[in-house]
């Protein structure tokens, strides 16, 4: 019997000859090596542009521009009432979602408590944000939400002339 490994043959038609371009007139491939006459692709290192599309006007340019970009967005993780009776956690804090795993990171804002859900039990919850409607469902259950006041990265609280505290948490002005 003969060996199976000695008979192997590669299909028919699977394996392509590459084209060598450039190669004289009688390839069909020669002088400009299919690369046309003049122009940008001719050239050595030419690449396709993002969003070229050989000078006509291109997609980006031929639709009208819509919306408005906010710089100044803030962006919070937001978690529902539905969420925490979900995870059975009874103190809510950043870092103890982050710990217990149920958020990955912190956003670069925080954490928002929005009011979808029931609270059937109470709970102790440590926000930078909440809805009116969380608020009043979670102390309605017997819990307490309060509110993290952070100051701003780079930035420290003093006092201006008037009293008031610049940077972070405004004071109370007596």
């Amino acid at each position: 019997m003969e060996s199976v490994l000695s008979n192997l043959k590669v299909p028919p038609g699977s394996r392509k000859k590459r084209k060598r371009v450039g190669r004289g007139p009688g390839s069909g491939h020669g002088k400009n090596a299919c690369r046309g006459e003049k122009g940008y692709g001719k050239r050595s290192g030419a690449k396709s542009l993002l969003g070229f599309e050989g000078g006509q006007m291109p997609l980006h340019r031929r639709l009208p521009k819509r919306g408005f970009k906010n710089i100044f967005r803030r962006e919070f993780v937001l978690i529902n009432i539905s969420d925490l009776e979900r995870w059975g956690l009874s103190d809510v804090t950043p870092e103890a979602l982050v710990a217990s795993g149920h958020l990955k990171r912190m956003a670069k804002d925080g954490i928002k408590l929005l009011g979808d859900g029931t609270a059937t039990r109470a709970y102790n919850v440590k926000v930078h944000r909440a809805s009116r409607q969380a608020v009043e469902k979670i102390e309605k259950a017997g819990g307490r939400v309060a509110l993290i006041e952070e100051v701003a990265s780079g930035e420290e609280e003093e006092e201006g002339k008037d009293g008031r505290l610049r940077g972070g948490v405004s004071g109370e002005v007596e």
